[in-house]
């Protein structure tokens, strides 16, 4: 599905996803639309403007996760600011990626998004990272990862693919698997968004 309150934009989107192959259920201009035909439409991925004309990104993430709780949401957005992404991130989004990529990291964004992956444009991974680096609170009772399950879990929280993370690390694609299916089940969250969720929210990068 895509959201964009800019027409011309909206369907190029659009056509460029459709060529490629996907299936877009709806496009629509206005965040309480969205919410309205969400449901019926059940898409996998909401390619989602960050500025809208009636209610605010962060307002139509939450509403669109409380609808469609598996959704996964890449915000494509024309801004950069770093609150912008952290809040958008905060809110449920999966990714983030300005307007001014092309086409086809667009369809690549769209495509790792869809598999479950955390994808941002270059550089607003680091600012995010960062961000919460500060926030973290004391890892004290925090639990305990080895230093290969958090190497792997801050690579993927940097948008790395697991393939990438075992180029990296020089391992099998199976073994980062399972890391990551480890890391999981310590820190009881149930897919890899939620796992960058946590990475992000406890300064891991």
């Amino acid at each position: 599905m895509v959201v964009d309150d800019h027409p011309m934009w909206r369907d190029g989107v659009a056509r460029d996803l459709t060529e490629a192959g996907y299936e877009v259920t709806a496009a629509v201009g206005e965040g309480a639309q969205a919410l309205r035909v969400v449901a019926a439409a059940r898409p996998d991925v909401v390619v989602l403007d960050l500025q809208l004309p009636d209610l605010s990104g962060v307002e139509v993430i939450r509403g669109l996760v409380g609808a469609v709780p598996q959704v996964r949401i890449l915000m494509l957005s024309a801004s950069g600011e770093q609150q912008d992404v952290l809040d958008a991130v905060k809110a449920g989004a999966t990714g983030y990626l300005i307007k001014s990529a092309g086409r086809a990291e667009f369809l690549d964004a769209v495509r790792r998004t869809a598999e479950g992956e955390a994808v941002f444009t270059a550089g607003l991974a680091g600012l995010v990272l960062g961000e919460y680096r500060r926030l973290a609170a004391s890892p004290a009772d925090k639990p305990l990862l080895t230093a290969r399950e958090t190497e792997v879990l801050r690579l993927v929280a940097k948008g790395l693919s697991y393939r990438q993370v075992a180029e990296r690390l020089v391992v099998s694609h199976r073994t980062v698997q399972n890391h990551v299916q480890n890391t999981l089940g310590k820190l009881q969250l149930h897919n890899r968004t939620a796992l960058v969720r946590y990475a992000l929210e406890n300064g891991l990068d």
